[in-house]
C-alpha cells in the first residue's frame, strides 16, 4: 500500500532515541469522551462496538482531536477486547458497566474450546488502520495497539473489569496449566493482530499491560512478562522503509522496569507513580520513556498544568538524543476540560523546545 509521505516523524524518532527538536506529545484514549464531536459521532454510530466497528466512524474519532490540538501522533480508535469478542466471547458495552463477556472463559472445557481466531473476522480493524493512514495525510504517524495476554486474560476470565481480579488469580494459583494455554493463544492471536495493524499501515504499536500490576513478584515474572515478551519478539519490526516501534505500558510496572526494558521493546510507557529520572538511570536509556502526567493534573489552573508538565521534562532530564514521549500516566478521564488539553499540549511543545534548544546550543 502506498501511504503519504510522513511530514512530522518527531513522535516515531524520539521513540528510536534519536535526536529530535522538542518532546513530542500524545495522549492515551486522546480521542474519546471528553470531546463533545467524539459523543456526537458515538450517538450517530448508536453504540460503543457500532462505533469500532465501522471504519469510517472510527476515522473520524481517531483523527478528532488531531483536529483540535497540535499532537504528535494519532491512534487508532479501536479497543483492546476486539480480539477475545472474535474469539467469539460475545462482547457488549453495558452504559455505566464498562464491557462484558457473554461467555467467559473459566472452566476446563471452556479453555479447551478456546482458538486463535481468524483475522478475518478483525477486518474491520485493519480496514480501519488504512483508512486512517490515507486520511491523516502524512500529517503524523499512526499508533496501532493491543492488550497483553494476561490484560485481556483478565477481561475473558472475569467476564468483565474487577476490583479484585479474585477469578483471574484464583486459575493462575489453582490451575496453572489452564492459565499458560490462555495466555499462549492470547500471545499468537496478539502477534497476528499486530502484524496485520502493520501490515495495513500502522507505523508504531503499543501493547497494554493494563492489568499487569496487580499480580505478585513472581506471578507478574510467570504470567505476564513472560507472555508479553513473546509478543515483542513475534512482531514485525520494519515497514516502508523505516522501524515499526514498539512501545510496552504495564500499568503500576516501573518496579519491573529493569526487566520490562529486557523484552525487546522500543520504549517503556510509565504511570505517574514512577520517576522518569530514576527509571531513566535505572534501564541506562536502553529503551525510550513514555508518560508520565497524572491525567487529573487537567483540572487544575492553567499555571499548575504548566507547573507540572515542566516538572516532568525536567525529570526526564538532559534530552541530548530523543528518548521521551510526553503523555499521562494513564487514560485521560471523560470529564477533562478539552482547553486543559490544549494548555498541555502547547506547554509540553513550548518548553521542551527551549531545553532541546539549550542542549544543541541554538
Amino acid at each position: 500500500m502506498n501511504f503519504p509521505a510522513l511530514k512530522n516523524d518527531v513522535f516515531l524518532r524520539a521513540l528510536m532515541r534519536q535526536p529530535v527538536p522538542y518532546t513530542p506529545i500524545w495522549m492515551m484514549r486522546q480521542a474519546g469522551r471528553y470531546l463533545p464531536e467524539y459523543n456526537e459521532t458515538r450517538a450517530r454510530a448508536g453504540s460503543f462496538m457500532g462505533l469500532a466497528k465501522n471504519r469510517e466512524y472510527a476515522c473520524e474519532v481517531t483523527l478528532q482531536p488531531l483536529h483540535r490540538f497540535e499532537l504528535d501522533a494519532a491512534i487508532l480508535f479501536s479497543d483492546i477486547l476486539t480480539v477475545p469478542d472474535a474469539m467469539g466471547l460475545g462482547l457488549d458495552f453495558v452504559a455505566g458497566e464498562g464491557p462484558r463477556f457473554a461467555h467467559p472463559v473459566r472452566h476446563e472445557d471452556d479453555v479447551r474450546k478456546l482458538a486463535v481466531p481468524d483475522m478475518g473476522r478483525l477486518e474491520y480493524v485493519f480496514e480501519a488502520v488504512s483508512l486512517i493512514r490515507r486520511e491523516l495525510d502524512g500529517r503524523v504517524p499512526l499508533i496501532g495497539f493491543a492488550g497483553s495476554p494476561f490484560t485481556i486474560a483478565c477481561y475473558m476470565v472475569e467476564g468483565q473489569g474487577s476490583d479484585d481480579y479474585r477469578l483471574i488469580k484464583s486459575m493462575l494459583y489453582s490451575r496453572p496449566d489452564l492459565a499458560h494455554r490462555i495466555l499462549q493463544i492470547n500471545a499468537d492471536a496478539t502477534v497476528q493482530y499486530l502484524n496485520a495493524q502493520i501490515q495495513a499501515g500502522a507505523q508504531a504499536v503499543m501493547i497494554f499491560d493494563s492489568w499487569g500490576g496487580v499480580l505478585a513478584h513472581e506471578a507478574f515474572q510467570q504470567f505476564s512478562l513472560a507472555y508479553t515478551r513473546k509478543v515483542v519478539q513475534g512482531l514485525v519490526r520494519e515497514r516502508e522503509g523505516r522501524p515499526v516501534p514498539v512501545i510496552v505500558f504495564t500499568k503500576g510496572g516501573a518496579l519491573w522496569a529493569d526487566q520490562i526494558a529486557d523484552l525487546g521493546c522500543d520504549a517503556m510507557g510509565l504511570d505517574w507513580t514512577a520517576s522518569l529520572g530514576e527509571v531513566r538511570h535505572r534501564v541506562n536509556d536502553k529503551v525510550a520513556l513514555q508518560g508520565n502526567l497524572d491525567p487529573m493534573v487537567l483540572f487544575a489552573p492553567e499555571a499548575a498544568i504548566r507547573e507540572q508538565v515542566r516538572k516532568v521534562i525536567d525529570d526526564y532530564g538532559p534530552v541530548g538524543n530523543g528518548g521521551h514521549v510526553f503523555n499521562l500516566g494513564h487514560g485521560i478521564s471523560r470529564f477533562t476540560p478539552p482547553d486543559a488539553v490544549s494548555v498541555l499540549v502547547d506547554e509540553v511543545h513550548t518548553y521542551s523546545r527551549r531545553m532541546h534548544g539549550a542542549a544543541s546550543g541554538g
